[in-house]
């Protein structure tokens, strides 16, 4: 969903920005021979495989061409450390780390390096609360014996971000979230108190959490806001404990105060979602209609960051999902868009941009920047609810209808894993026609570009819609595949201080409609997931499971 924005044609004419070029340095085995480890911005340490010690490798790894610091045994990657920075003390209570080359180093290249992990991030941050984010050279960074990797003779395993909420269903990890507060008023009006726990930042654990705001501009300017309000001199200074005053007029829905129309309408989506009977459908889904959408595509790539980008990756997993409904199933499934030179096959390898696509509307649009990028959002959610009509004229259940719109974000690279948006009642509109003028001439616009929704409807639309993606959350953690921390099912977006309900979902007048972030692409180990195409065809698996288990077949 990171172009929906719409800033795609400047992104397009600017330059593309270049990542610093990798710091290589020579270093000797301890049997001498002579070796250059390598270390690139964002893709961490790999080592010359060429004459690497067979004990510097760990089980299974290749010594062919450049080794990844990952595949290196414990003795390996001590050395490797050692030799790349010979500035650094190793000492019994920890390393002391000198910054030498700001241009590739980063807080979670340290944190990846040292602890085993980079989703250490925040844990790093919070032992060194003096230093700046943006790393500067000379300065030291201590990573102490217990937050240093087991590899290198420390006590951490990998990424510890777990908190006692994680393995709650939704609504109750809502609650919990909820009951963590106090409200209180100060001479600058009323707010939420919130109290640090520790491993946790502003940014995530609050901003993220409480506000509804995942751009990371917006995070981390309002996480400054969020100091200033509490009297935090320095982000950097902050310890567990510390208070956070959340003015109230900036918490979501389901953190305001009692009495509040916002928490009054959260209490009845929650309610409405007890009371709502799911219906059934035998193990080959027979009965249910499915349209599945990849955003973006065509001349509009959407978010991009570390050697992926949103439009051919979401296609290929949507074209996933849509190839295993058809082959094992007896589900009726259509796609929204279709990139000609591909069609609707899958792809192991994605090496670039493709650009042309189409929506399939009659005749079909053509996604080639000719029109704005919003009519190709809009002719998306027409096309759907022509498709779903017809499946009711046919006599089908109106309630065995799903859409589902694939995207991938970019947020704070500490953050991860997918977020799914459901559409928010209080934001869908009673009634919505579309400008004939800003939506091409295709026959469909014709019957489906007008839209209205009853109160109940809209209530129902978000319960059911709620009751799918906890399904789908479910089916993802079954799968192994990342699920975003803190809320992530959410019922709005907030971009420059609106909130809004993306379009797709907003109009759509199928029974349950959902826009999944499959991913956060300024995250590297999501992206390298999305690059991945046994991962895509795992999660394409996750879904259909989720489907299947949605419509209890």
């Amino acid at each position: 969903m990171g172009g929906l924005s719409l800033l795609l044609p400047a992104l397009l004419a600017a330059p593309p920005v270049q990542d610093p070029a990798p710091v290589m340095v020579h270093a000797r085995t301890p049997s001498g021979q002579l070796l250059i480890l390598r270390l690139q911005f964002r893709k961490g340490l790999s080592v010359e495989g060429r004459g690497l010690p067979r004990a510097f490798l760990a089980k299974g790894a290749d010594a062919h061409g450049w080794v990844p610091f990952e595949q290196l045994s414990p003795d390996g990657k001590r050395w490797a450390l050692a030799a790349f920075f010979p500035g650094d003390q190793w000492r019994s209570d920890g390393v002391r780390h000198v910054v030498r080359h700001p241009e590739v180093e980063s807080v979670w290249t340290l944190a990846a390096l040292f602890t085993g992990h980079g989703q250490n991030y925040d844990k790093l941050m919070a032992e060194n609360p003096g230093l700046p984010e943006k790393l500067v050279e000379g300065d030291t960074w201590r990573i102490p014996l217990p937050l240093l990797s087991v590899d290198l003779g420390g006590q951490t395993r990998g990424a510890d971000r777990s908190q006692p909420e994680d393995d709650l269903d939704d609504e109750a990890r809502v609650a919990a979230y909820r009951a963590l507060l106090t409200y209180g008023e100060d001479a600058q009006g009323k707010y939420a108190a919130y109290h640090l726990r520790k491993g946790e930042a502003l940014y995530s654990s609050v901003v993220m959490r409480y506000t509804d705001r995942v751009d990371p501009k917006a995070v981390n300017d309002f996480a400054e806001q969020l100091a200033r309000r509490s009297g935090i001199a320095d982000l950097r200074s902050i310890q567990p404990g510390q208070l956070i005053k959340i003015p109230v007029s900036v918490l979501a829905d389901p953190f305001q105060p009692e009495g509040t129309v916002g928490l009054a309408e959260e209490r009845e989506v929650r309610a409405e979602v007890r009371r709502t009977v799911r219906v059934e459908a035998g193990p080959r889904l027979k009965g249910v209609r499915i349209v599945v959408d990849a955003g973006h595509g065509g001349v509009d790539i959407g978010a991009a960051a570390n050697g992926a980008w949103e439009s051919d990756f979401v296609y290929d997993i949507a074209m996933r999902v849509r190839q295993l409904l058809e082959q094992e199933t007896d589900a009726e499934v259509s796609s929204t868009i279709r990139y000609p030179g591909l069609g609707f096959r899958t792809r192991d390898s994605i090496k670039a941009p493709s650009h042309a696509a189409e929506i399939l509307t009659t005749p079909p649009f053509a996604n080639d920047g000719e029109s704005p990028t919003a009519v190709s959002v809009h002719l998306r959610w027409v096309l759907a609810n022509e498709l779903f009509s017809d499946f009711v004229a046919k006599h089908g259940d109106p309630k065995k209808t799903l859409f589902i719109s694939f995207h991938a974000d970019s947020l704070h690279p500490s953050s991860r894993g997918t977020m799914v948006y459901v559409p928010g009642a209080a934001l869908v509109p009673a009634r919505f026609a579309l400008n004939g003028a800003r939506a091409g001439r295709v026959a469909e616009m014709k019957r489906f570009s007008r839209v209205a929704f009853t109160p109940r409807q809209k209530l129902q639309g978000e319960a059911r819609s709620r009751q799918f993606s906890e399904t789908l959350l479910k089916a993802l953690g079954r799968g192994d595949i990342p699920v975003h921390l803190n809320r992530p099912i959410r019922n709005v977006v907030i971009r420059n201080g609106v909130k809004w309900v993306p379009a797709v979902i907003r109009y759509s007048t199928s029974a349950t409609k959902v826009l999944v972030e499959v991913a956060n692409l300024a995250n590297d180990e999501d992206a390298a997931n999305l690059r991945d195409p046994a991962f895509r065809e795992r999660y394409a698996v996750a879904v259909v499971n989720a489907i299947r288990a949605y419509y209890r077949g």
